[in-house]
C-alpha cells in the first residue's frame, strides 16, 4: 500500500505546482458549466491536486484557484442559460437529463430562491443544472453570485484541506508505520462519507420543497411561503 501510494503521490508533486494549481481550477471551472459536471469528477480533481500541496502558500493559491473557477464555472452557466438555455435544454445532453428533471429544477429554485442555489452546490447533478436553470429564471446575477459564493468558498476550502492534511499525515507516518497508506485512505474514505452523510441531511432536510417541486407548480403556489426570485 506505501510503495502505491508513494507512486501516486510522487507522480502528482511532479506536476508543475503552477499547472496543478491551474488544472484543478479549470477542471471545477468545467464541473460548474454547461452540463460538464455531470462527465467531470471536479471533486476528485481537486483532492489529488490537494495531496501535492507544498505549503501554506500552495494551499491558498489552490483553494483561492478552486473557489475562482467554481464562481467561473457558474457564471457561465448562469450565462449561457441567460442566452440560450432553452436551445441547451432541448439538446441531446439536456434530453438525457430528462424533462421531468428541468422542471423539478425550476420549480423548486421558483420555491427556494437564494438557499435553492447554495444548496445545490452540495448535490449531484443539481449542481451542474441549477446555474442555468437560473440563468433562465428572473433571478439577478448578484443574488445568484451573492448565494453561490459562501458555498463555494465552504466546498474548496473543505476539499482541499482534506486532500493537504491526509497526505501530509501520511508522509510523515510512512517513515514509522507500514501502515501509514491505509491511514491515509481512511482519512479520504472518512472525508468522502462525511460528505455523503451531508448531501443525505440536505436532501431529507429539502425534501418537502423537492416533492411539492416534483408535484408541479400547484403546490407551489398553494404556500404562503413560495419565494419570488427577484431581489
Amino acid at each position: 500500500m506505501n510503495e502505491l501510494l508513494d507512486w501516486i503521490l510522487d507522480t502528482v508533486q511532479s506536476v508543475d505546482p503552477l499547472a496543478r494549481t491551474l488544472l484543478a481550477g479549470l477542471g471545477i471551472m468545467l464541473e460548474t458549466s454547461i452540463l460538464i459536471g455531470l462527465v467531470v469528477p471536479g471533486d476528485t480533481i481537486v483532492l489529488i491536486a490537494a495531496t501535492a500541496v507544498g505549503g501554506v502558500g500552495e494551499y491558498f493559491a489552490l483553494a483561492f484557484t478552486v473557489i475562482v473557477g467554481a464562481l467561473l464555472g457558474e457564471s457561465i452557466g448562469f450565462a449561457l442559460g441567460h442566452w440560450f438555455g432553452p436551445h441547451i435544454q432541448r439538446s441531446r445532453l439536456g434530453r438525457r437529463l430528462g424533462e421531468e428533471n428541468w422542471a423539478r429544477a425550476q420549480r423548486y429554485l421558483e420555491r427556494r430562491g437564494g438557499p435553492a442555489v447554495f444548496i445545490s452546490r452540495f448535490l449531484p447533478v443539481l449542481h451542474s443544472l441549477v446555474p442555468l436553470v437560473v440563468g433562465m429564471s428572473t433571478m439577478r446575477y448578484r443574488k445568484f453570485i451573492a448565494w453561490t459564493l459562501p458555498a463555494c468558498v465552504i466546498w474548496a476550502f473543505a476539499y482541499v484541506t482534506v486532500g493537504w492534511l491526509a497526505a501530509g499525515s501520511y508522509q510523515e507516518l510512512s517513515r514509522s508505520l507500514h501502515w501509514a497508506g491505509y491511514l491515509f485512505v481512511a482519512i479520504i474514505a472518512a472525508f468522502l462519507l462525511a460528505m455523503w452523510g451531508v448531501k443525505k441531511l440536505l436532501l431529507h432536510s429539502e425534501a418537502k420543497h423537492m416533492a411539492e417541486a416534483a408535484e408541479g407548480p400547484d403546490a407551489a403556489a398553494s404556500d404562503p411561503s413560495n419565494r419570488d426570485l427577484n431581489p
